[in-house]
């Protein structure tokens, strides 16, 4: 093992910064303005965990040294076992602690803390795309339940047949992006649709766009540009809604972005709903462009995302669902869209990491 390790540099420009927050927490003329306090404590939060470990890890080097000085200079062949034994589980431990620091070094994702809002829009494929949308709406909402976390439809569009066209929701829960985030592109289905008389295979297409939730903080949006119109509701929802004008088209004006919602019977409703969804599409635009100028430079492995790319197959005849992006199939089909998301999510999260390790040696 290359007890030189490859980031031992960036580790100590760490430990040096560290240094430098807690001499400022520690200085009261530093500690008047509330923000700058809090931006430290996040600092100071974030550095401690590299440091300690770092720490540690630099002990198991220089005990790892000693113990292996006694196994080349020691005479005693008794203390010469022992010292021997000390080297295995010294080497052992010092690559788990280096290990540990790679993860620890591996940049954080602001986002992964957030709310997510997801679109799904059925693709090519005419009704039988409109009920695969469905299932997946259930996938998603049974794995926000086994996590506990709370979902509510934003916006949807039911097709005839208990599909859907278009259905957009949010679900509510710490980390809900860092484990949905990589769901964002076209989802494809191979199955023998019900109303199939011959048994044809059929191949359908679902787009499905996955958003970090924007609070007002983080997109400031001026209401001197958007155009809001009110029209009355076109779908089911109760006796009120399709005779009033509830529903609410959002536009911004600067982007052309367009947002309408008319689930609610209260027009408020739909306007605060549609506002979350606007500042949430803003939001993936300025990242989006900021996420083309790094991609110029380096294309991560797990893809960007893009709604074009076919990132997953769902192939009913198999039982098999295959994630194209890692290469990896999974014969449990029944249980993925029962919301056992697990397995893609571990794969997709642990590949997404060893990518963003790459780029630290850059």
């Amino acid at each position: 093992m290359d007890q030189n390790f490859m980031f031992d540099d960036k580790l100590r420009q760490i430990e040096s910064r560290l240094s430098e927050v807690e001499q400022s927490l520690g200085d009261p003329a530093q500690l008047t303005d509330s923000r700058n306090l809090m931006q430290l404590t996040k600092t100071h939060a974030e550095l401690l965990p590299i440091v300690t470990t770092y720490k540690e890890f630099q002990k198991c080097q220089k005990d790892l040294a000693d113990a292996q000085t006694m196994v080349t200079e020691e005479v005693d062949l008794a203390l010469q076992e022992l010292a021997e034994d000390e080297v295995q589980i010294l080497e052992k431990k010092l690559v788990e602690l280096e290990d540990d620091l790679k993860f620890l070094l591996i940049p954080k994702d602001p986002n992964d803390v957030k709310n997510v809002i997801i679109e799904i829009r059925a693709g090519t494929g005419g009704e039988e795309a409109g009920l695969f949308a469905a299932e997946l709406f259930r996938t998603y909402t049974r794995f926000a339940e086994k996590k506990n976390w709370r979902t509510e439809i934003l916006s949807s569009n039911s097709t005839g047949l208990r599909g859907f066209k278009e259905v957009v929701f949010i679900v509510e829960g710490h980390g809900a992006y860092s484990q949905l985030k990589f769901e964002g592109g076209t989802h494809r289905v191979q199955r023998v649709p019900a109303t199939e008389t011959s048994g044809r295979i059929h191949t359908s297409a679902v787009t499905v766009a996955v958003l970090p939730e924007a609070e007002e903080v983080d997109i400031a949006v001026d209401p001197n540009e958007l155009r809001i119109d009110t029209y009355r509701s076109s779908g089911p929802g109760g006796q009120s809604v399709n005779t009033t004008d509830s529903a609410v088209r959002i536009t911004h004006l600067p982007t052309n972005l367009v947002v309408s919602c008319q689930d609610e019977k209260s027009q408020h409703k739909n306007k605060a709903k549609a506002m979350k969804i606007l500042r949430s599409r803003l939001l993936e635009q300025v990242q989006a462009e900021q996420d083309a100028e790094r991609a110029q430079t380096r294309r991560t492995m797990v893809g960007s995302g893009d709604r074009s790319e076919k990132i997953r197959t769902y192939n009913f005849p198999q039982g098999r669902v295959t994630d194209h992006r890692i290469n990896l199939t999974l014969y449990k089909l029944d249980s993925t869209l029962d919301g056992n998301l697990e397995g893609l999510v571990d794969g997709l999260t642990a590949a997404d990491s060893a990518e963003k390790l790459k780029t630290l040696s850059m």
